[in-house]
């Protein structure tokens, strides 16, 4: 039976699916891989006979018999997720644990007279009851009140060769497969083989129920669907033998892995093999699931492998081209597609595949293919490197070849173009040349290049514009002009041109140029371009500009692009294309043209050192509707020890303790490039992002409660919905509790009132003596005067005292305790201060942030107690390098800043390359011999643009990620 077609806009062919392997090398425990789970939270489960494997897009977390929490067997044999989000594992001695979605864990040990043997698979009926599947020893049910049942098969029932496929039905039958047919316990509780009406016949035989709940029953070759009761044939695979998996995905599509032929995919393209270069290892595929973002996922006997659809398709050698160097792509007036190589020049015909055509230079060799052209004949130019330049009819062959002997100077062709006569403009090693009917001509022109071509095209006007590795040359009729990219932004190499109404768009060694009505522009690294040099900017017809780089391809938006350009915006926001997109390779090419094109059907193509990549701009949008990764709190460690946070309301801290906090956004698609933001309630007045930083510490917070929100969000998309919370409460140190507090006015107020009692009756003392002895009452009453002077003193001095500590706690809460720098607190208040000051005087501001390098590493192998140390000969260095009007904070962790009022960013700069010589020059930090300390810094001076301190905050911030993308151990300005 054929596969029905289903709607086109499902998934593309195999081709167009890109493999990712794991294996013991990449910190799986092992690398067969009996089942795959994923709970609702996002994240991944593995069944390995070394563990519980756990899978978060970056790192795998193994949970067995030393972990705690833990397993009592490491050989798990299969995982299944209830209705609740709870997580069952079996294992190979007959113990089944639940892990509950509130992160406890529950044992049911293997009950007694129930078989100490390998679990190969559980399913849950509907009233609650996990089925489970003891290897070659019959079935067993775990009730939801905890009871259990064992029941032992028949002799005539072959579960003796069971197979690791067990399923519940709609209707609570229990379906096991066998390697001697199939095996079903009806409603009536006995097991006993499938009917023979079934015609199912023996040999390897198991069921699967997809996840819309329709049965399929496996066979040998053929593939059965439950209808009605009885199996009806669906598929018959004639060379296909012992399916061992089977996955019915979202779009409808069987997966189908076998035990040593690969994986298989039965979907509108037919019956799909994955294509030369992309098949699995050898070896049985044990177990398939579909994530919830569409990916597949393999476990097999070889390792762990996903597919995942991808942006990009990509063509090579193995699709038949002659060369994966792509150097040259050009689509002829028949939508034919040609592709130049260093392996000589093919072309695609209608039904897609690769032809080459036959070209050979002076000693019979194939030549290497620089640059394409057509003429208005239809006639195809092919340069190359160093053997001319040859001229094809549509058919691809050849008419002639120019040469030296024509006049062509020797070398390299990697440009051509076609003026409004006819005429052919070759880029030469020597200039410009101008090929027609007559011959090759050099134009004597004063002005005209007489060094290697890099790039050319007319324009609308019929102008030439000519690249060189100097600028840019524009021949207008007998008159060159010359244009300077140098005098901005450096620019000197160009790679293409692009004519987009009236400008002309120049790609070069230093970004984007636009010409337009006599002026340049320019939109470059600082403007937010990820890369420096830039090979060729083609728009599509839906708005979007891609641009080829030797670092991936880039895509932006054409109308953000101008505005850049003309300065009504600052930076441009750019998606970053690689390997991992489905790019062949992501160094595409460049000195050579066309490098990348817009076909008739409005797909962007690009030559890569790889190979020939492809994108759909239509197919971008399903990209980008991929929904933000939920965020989930991974472990809390106060003071370097684990918190079991997980099933706490609420959690309290001591106070003065280090509190980090780790979080991953559960996606499997780009996890090295999610992003994260995170916002604790209670601290700060907003969300802070934290770019692609996977863990934040909080270090002296003041006592009270506290929320912690993680938000995670894909580059270039939308934060996510589904954060992380986490509440918990900083406790206050004795002194800092209202209770201590208030008894010690109490007893203050009391002492008050005994002082008071105490002096009234020594004034009624006094007036008693005074009636008897007039004189010597007044020698006591001079006494008593100084008595109550000094006793007033004594008030006074403890008023001072009781200031003195008030202002004592006072800078305590604004004082790091460790460093003895002002903490985070009162460095955004000084910012705020200053930030305000600065503005209204117009005075100078620098800010520094700065991070000490590779601190987690100090940590981790001298002591986090030698960490300590050295983050107090840290803020006693940078103390020492501040001058009175400086204020040095700790703002967190291993980060400190500067602040520096009246100072220009040059002297500014001048301080941290001071306060960098004076941590090169420290010896033994902390004591350690041979331990060295560098830092990495960000400093910016504000400017108009910065409306609000965070704004200018975020600058430094910003410099310093680059300045440790840059190698660390230096100051980046922002």
């Amino acid at each position: 039976m054929s596969w029905p077609l289903s709607a086109q806009d499902g998934p593309p062919p195999l081709r167009d699916y890109a493999i990712d392997v794991w294996t013991s090398r990449n910190g799986l425990p092992h690398n067969s891989l009996r089942d795959i789970a994923q709970t609702p939270e996002g994240h991944l489960w593995f069944a390995t006979w070394e563990g519980l494997v756990r899978y978060n897009g970056l790192d795998f977390t193994v949970f067995d018999r030393s972990t705690k929490p833990g397993l009592r067997d490491n050989g798990v044999g299969a995982l299944f997720v209830d209705r609740a989000g709870a997580l069952w594992i079996s294992d190979s001695r007959g113990n089944v644990t639940r892990r509950g979605t509130d992160g406890r864990w529950q044992v049911f040990e293997h009950a007694p007279g129930a078989p100490e043997v390998l679990i190969q698979s559980m399913q849950m009926d509907s009233h609650g009851r996990l089925w489970l599947l003891y290897e070659g020893q019959g079935i067993g049910s775990l009730g939801a009140d905890g009871t259990f049942q064992y029941q032992k098969p028949p002799a005539d029932v072959p579960m003796a060769m069971s197979f690791t496929k067990l399923v519940v039905d709609a209707q609570d039958r229990v379906w096991v497969g066998t390697l001697d047919g199939l095996v079903v316990r009806d409603n009536d509780g006995v097991l006993r083989r499938a009917p023979e009406s079934f015609g199912l016949g023996r040999g390897l035989v198991w069921p699967y129920r997809a996840p819309d709940g329709v049965m399929w029953i496996v066979a040998g070759e053929r593939v059965y669907r439950m209808q009605d009761g009885l199996p009806q044939l669906q598929h018959r695979l004639p060379g296909v033998m012992h399916i061992t998996a089977m996955l019915q995905d979202r779009h409808g599509d069987l997966w189908l892995g076998t035990e040593n032929q690969g994986l298989l995919r039965l979907s509108r393209h037919g019956l799909e093999r994955l294509p030369n270069g992309l098949s699995l290892p050898g070896g049985r595929v044990v177990s398939l699931r579909e994530d919830a973002e569409g990916s597949i996922w393999v476990g097999a006997n070889g390792g762990l492998y996903r597919l995942r659809e991808t942006l990009f398709s990509s063509f090579t050698e193995r699709d038949g081209l002659s060369g994966d160097y792509v150097r040259t792509v050009l689509e002829d007036q028949d939508r034919q597609l040609w592709i130049g190589s260093a392996n000589g020049l093919d072309r695609r015909d209608a039904q897609g595949r690769f032809v080459p055509v036959r070209l050979h230079n002076s000693g019979g060799k194939t030549p290497s293919v620089l640059s394409l052209a057509q003429d208005h004949d239809g006639d195809l130019w092919v340069g190359t490197f160093g053997d001319g330049v040859f001229r094809l009819d549509s058919h691809g062959r050849t008419l002639r070849i120019y040469g030296t002997a024509d006049g062509l100077p020797g070398g390299n062709i990697r440009a051509m173009s076609v003026d409004r006569a006819g005429a052919v403009w070759a880029g030469t090693q020597k200039g410009v040349v101008r090929i027609d009917r007559s011959g090759v001509h050099v134009p004597d022109l004063p002005g005209m290049p007489g060094g290697l071509i890099t790039a050319m095209t007319h324009d609308a006007d019929g102008a030439l514009w000519i690249g060189t590795i100097e600028g840019i040359k524009v021949l207008r009729g007998d008159h060159v002009q010359s244009i300077d990219l140098a005098p901005l932004g450096g620019g000197r190499s160009v790679f293409g041109f692009q004519q987009i109404g009236d400008a002309m768009w120049i790609s070069s060694d230093r970004g984007l140029y636009r010409w337009e009505d006599g002026t340049l522009a320019r939109v470059g690294l600082e403007q937010g371009m990820p890369v420096d040099t830039v090979f060729q900017l083609v728009p599509d017809r839906v708005g979007n500009v891609w641009i080829s780089s030797n670092r991936g391809v880039l895509r932006t938006d054409m109308a953000m692009l101008n505005q850049v350009a003309d300065g009504r915006a600052k930076r441009v926001e750019v998606e970053h294309y690689n390997e991992i997109d489905g790019m062949a390779n992501s160094q595409a090419n460049g000195s050579s043209g066309p490098s990348a094109l817009l076909r008739q059907d409005g797909t962007f193509w690009v030559v890569t050192a790889g190979g020939l990549s492809m994108v759909d701009p239509l197919r971008l949008q399903r990209f980008r509707e991929r929904l933000a990764p939920p965020a989930v709190i991974e472990n809390v460690l106060v003071d370097g020890k684990p918190l079991h946070w997980q099933g706490s309301d609420h959690n309290r801290i001591p106070g003065g303790r280090r509190l980090s906090v780790s979080y991953v956004g559960l996606s499997y698609l780009m996890s090295e490039r999610i992003r994260y933001r995170t916002r604790l309630a209670g601290l700060d007045n907003g969300w802070i992002e934290r770019g692609q930083q996977r863990s934040v510490e909080f270090i002296g917070l003041p006592p009270g409660d506290y929320t912690l929100h993680v938000s995670a969000a894909h580059p270039g998309g939308s934060w996510s919905d589904s954060e992380a919370v986490w509440e918990f409460t900083v406790e206050p140190f004795l002194w800092q509790r209202r209770s201590v507090q208030a008894i010690a006015a109490l007893l203050l107020l009391a002492g008050l009132v005994a002082l008071y009692r105490y002096l009234i009756n020594r004034y009624k003392a006094s007036n008693i003596r005074l009636a008897r002895m007039v004189d010597e009452a007044t020698r006591d009453l001079q006494a008593q005067t100084v008595n109550l002077q000094a006793l007033n003193q004594e008030k006074t001095e403890l008023a001072d005292r009781l200031a003195v500590q008030a202002e004592q706690f006072g800078r305590q809460a604004r004082e790091d305790a460790l460093t003895g720098l002002p903490n985070r607190r009162a460095f955004d208040e000084a910012l705020a201060r200053d930030f305000a000051r600065s503005q209204r005087s117009g005075h100078p501001l620098c800010l520094v942030v700065l991070d000490i390098d590779h601190f987690k590493e100090v940590n981790d192998q001298h002591s986090h107690s030698v960490g300590d140390v050295v983050l107090v000969e840290v803020a006693r260095v940078i103390a020492s390098a501040c001058r009175d009007s400086d204020m040095p904070a700790r703002t967190g962790g291993e980060e400190f800043t500067l602040l520096l009022n009246d100072t220009r960013l040059a002297e500014a700069a001048q301080v941290c390359a001071r306060l960098r010589g004076l941590f090169h020059d420290h010896p033994d930090w902390a004591g350690v011999p041979g331990l060295k300390v560098t830092f990495s810094a960000g400093l910016v001076e504000l400017d108009a643009a910065d409306r609000t301190p965070m704004l200018l905050y975020q600058r430094a911030d910003r410099a310093l990620y680059r300045a440790k993308s840059e190698g660390r151990d230096r100051t980046a300005i922002g």
